[in-house]
């Protein structure tokens, strides 16, 4: 049977046993279970307080990277505000396109766009519509979304205005010509003392039809050509004294009369601008001035509807 205590001798110096001691059998594995548990605590303390000290010491580390990644959030919350905000100046710059072509159109008598067409197209965004303010808040894929449609919107737009203004050009391509040939510029500054139209004669005092326009200015003054076009007459011609007439082609034609000096010769191209001649008081005339006479088609028209100066 079992012994449940334990026998030890106590030996003095000399190794002669002065003390006999009994110790419980179950007191040595628990002694020894006591010491593992305490050594495995004193471990496990010093690998908390090693991981503690490891962790205390990352921590400026991660509140530099932290404030990185926060300022580097920040940078692209700005940026991501700036490019939409770019977005919205290109849509405003396309519509001030828009605008401006319908104006050329009205201008040049070419055939208007549909006024209910939108260069956004139906539903599109009005060029005000995003706020980078608030788009920041949204969610990241929203906002990509949101952003490449809208690019998308644009580059549609712009293919559109390109097109627009290539067809723009090319019926103005066709008439070039004819608004070169329109004799658009007042030939002379001056007072007009007479206009087209029926008058009474300043020298037979008699209703008359007056086919031109009489503009009073001091001779000498230079007289400009109204639009291109090729001297087809420069010489005297009876009551109208010393005359040219340019032919601008499409029918038009002008004539000027009372000249002073002439200085273009018949079968000279003229070009809008150019001085042609000097007002004079040749021929039957009151003064110094210059009758000047447009014509469409061989009938006299009114040469006031057709200034632009």
């Amino acid at each position: 049977m079992l012994k449940k205590k334990l026998t030890v001798w106590i030996f003095d110096a000399t190794g002669t046993p002065v003390q006999k001691a009994s110790i419980p059998r179950l007191l040595l594995p628990m002694g020894m279970l006591l010491f593992i548990g305490a050594a495995i605590m004193v471990y496990l303390g010093i690998t908390d307080y090693l991981r503690l000290k490891d962790a205390n010491q990352s921590i400026p580390n991660l509140r530099a990277n932290l404030q990185t990644q926060a300022e580097l959030v920040d940078h692209q919350q700005h940026q991501i505000a700036a490019f939409t905000l770019k977005i919205e100046q290109l849509k405003g710059q396309l519509a001030d396109l828009h605008d401006f072509e319908q104006k050329i159109r009205v201008i040049a008598n070419l055939d208007p766009k549909d006024s209910g067409e939108s260069i956004f197209g139906v539903g599109g965004s009005d060029p005000e519509e995003i706020d980078p303010t608030t788009m920041i808040e949204q969610d990241y894929q929203d906002l990509i979304r949101t952003m490449h449609d809208e690019i998308n919107e644009m580059d549609h737009a712009s293919h559109d205005q390109q097109n627009a203004f290539a067809s723009i050009f090319s019926q103005l391509e066709g008439k070039r010509n004819l608004l070169a040939a329109t004799p658009s510029i007042r030939p002379v500054k001056g007072w007009i003392t007479s206009r087209f139209g029926r008058r009474q004669s300043p020298f037979t005092s008699r209703s008359e039809f007056h086919r031109g326009l009489d503009i009073a200015t001091r001779a000498g003054t230079p007289i400009l050509a109204p639009a291109d076009g090729l001297v087809t007459y420069s010489a005297r011609k009876g009551l109208m004294g010393n005359m040219i007439t340019i032919d601008h082609g499409y029918g038009m034609v002008t004539r000027y009369g009372h000249i002073q000096t002439l200085l273009k010769k018949k079968g000279q191209r003229v070009k809008r601008g150019e001085t042609i001649a000097l007002v004079g008081n040749t021929g039957r005339s009151t003064g110094p001035h210059l009758h000047y006479e447009v014509r469409l088609n061989g009938v006299a028209v009114n040469p006031m509807n057709y200034f632009l100066n």
